[in-house]
């Protein structure tokens, strides 16, 4: 389904997004959804995502395809004078702008600091993403997803503990670092409208990975140590993945209630009783002659329906399914969570606001697609936009 919004949240925000790859152009795409007027600007050769594939759309992976929705597209050679001058044009008018360049690069354009740009431009919101930012024994050095998890501990605690850590199977820090982004300019935007002033919003991924790593980073600061459970919890038994006679079930209990009918439902209800096993900090120091005891119990119950039988007594628990079949559920379609636009299937909006909705209102831009159009909204003159065609500065699709 495609879907149709009227008024949302940010309307009258205007986004220049010049960022490129993943936590930039999320955080673009989640202020377009929800009402923002984003612009992004590419060069010419376009995004490094475009070509992130198989599979490809009409000439574009779909590792693109999902984060640039809700965008308009202006190419421009920003290697140039002219290319640079037609971003600080825009720049004189646009709320926020999304960027990761590095601090390099700004010196060549001339800026010193990107501080600078606040300078220039007192009410801009000037959020910039980088690996590990522009201070410290890493400052400056690029960051990518799997690294960072690597070197900030995440990857230490994921995995299969008697095996190597793993890579957790998505770009985890960086969606989180473009959510943080977006949180950091909106109250950047709020603030504004008492101070009337604009600001910079540093974002990192190693800080957006620490910060995202509890309860190992409460336990490791406060005497405990981090360690890799596989798909157990640290801090909570039984919270895990379980064999059942027909399919696989994650438990998650979180606390003795829930435990007490866990075991009624498996027909063993003296082992809540137990003095292993009464109070969750007894379960966690005898997790695994628990787990033991579970897996038998549950060796001849049938995954499906118990699932059922505890949801319905409040007991959190779920079927492992796959990406496909996740996708296929009704309460997908319910939640709105697959949309389509300009023929592009991608998944929904997560966070639903009563009155003031977001919505997907235009699909992923090609490269140039919106340039002239986009020179005219911010007030280019005819000629001036057909002088930096023909520059080679801009460039229409």
């Amino acid at each position: 389904m495609t879907m149709v919004v009227g008024k949302s949240a940010l309307d009258g925000v205007v986004v220049l997004d010049v960022s490129r790859v993943l936590a930039g152009p999320f955080a673009a795409q989640m202020l377009g959804d929800h009402g923002a007027e984003v612009i992004k600007l590419e060069s010419f050769d376009g995004d490094d995502t475009r070509g992130y594939g198989p599979p490809f759309v009409d000439g574009d992976a779909p590792y693109y395809l999902g984060l640039n929705r809700n965008k308009r597209d202006v190419a421009v050679d920003l290697s140039g004078p002219s290319g640079r001058e037609l971003l600080f044009r825009m720049l004189e008018q646009v709320d926020v702008l999304v960027e990761n360049f590095k601090l390099s690069t700004w010196r060549k354009w001339g800026i010193a600091h990107p501080g600078e740009l606040l300078e220039r431009f007192p009410r801009l919101i000037h959020c910039r993403v980088s690996g590990f930012g522009e201070t410290g024994e890493f400052g400056g050095l690029p960051g990518y997803d799997a690294a960072v998890q690597a070197l900030s501990g995440l990857m230490s605690i994921n995995g299969d503990p008697a095996l190597d850590p793993v890579r957790i199977g998505i770009p985890l820090v960086d969606t989180s670092t473009g959510m943080n982004a977006v949180i950091g300019v909106l109250l950047a935007l709020y603030e504004r409208e008492k101070s009337g002033r604009g600001q910079s919003v540093e974002i990192t991924l190693f800080d957006t990975a620490l910060g995202m790593l509890h309860p190992h980073t409460a336990n490791a600061l406060n005497g405990g140590a981090s360690a890799r459970t596989g798909n157990g919890h640290p801090n909570i038994v039984p919270y895990d993945l379980f064999p059942t006679a027909t399919q696989k079930l994650f438990i998650a209990i979180g606390n003795d209630r829930q435990f007490g009918l866990l075991c009624q439902e498996l027909g063993c209800p003296a082992l809540a009783e137990d003095v292993r096993y009464r109070r969750n900090r007894d379960r966690v120091a005898h997790r695994d002659s628990l787990r033991e005891t579970l897996v038998q119990q549950l060796a001849q119950i049938d995954g499906q329906a118990l699932f059922h039988r505890l949801m319905a007594l409040g007991v959190p628990c779920a079927p492992m399914l796959s990406v496909e079949q996740a996708l296929a559920l009704d309460h997908t379609a319910t939640r709105q969570m697959q949309v389509s636009v300009d023929g592009v299937s991608m998944a929904g909006i997560p966070i639903k606001l009563q009155r003031t909705p977001g919505g997907v209102r235009r699909g992923p831009p090609r490269i140039g697609q919106h340039s002239e159009e986009v020179m005219r909204r911010f007030g280019f003159a005819p000629e001036e936009i057909a002088q930096a065609l023909a520059s080679g500065a801009l460039r229409q699709a």
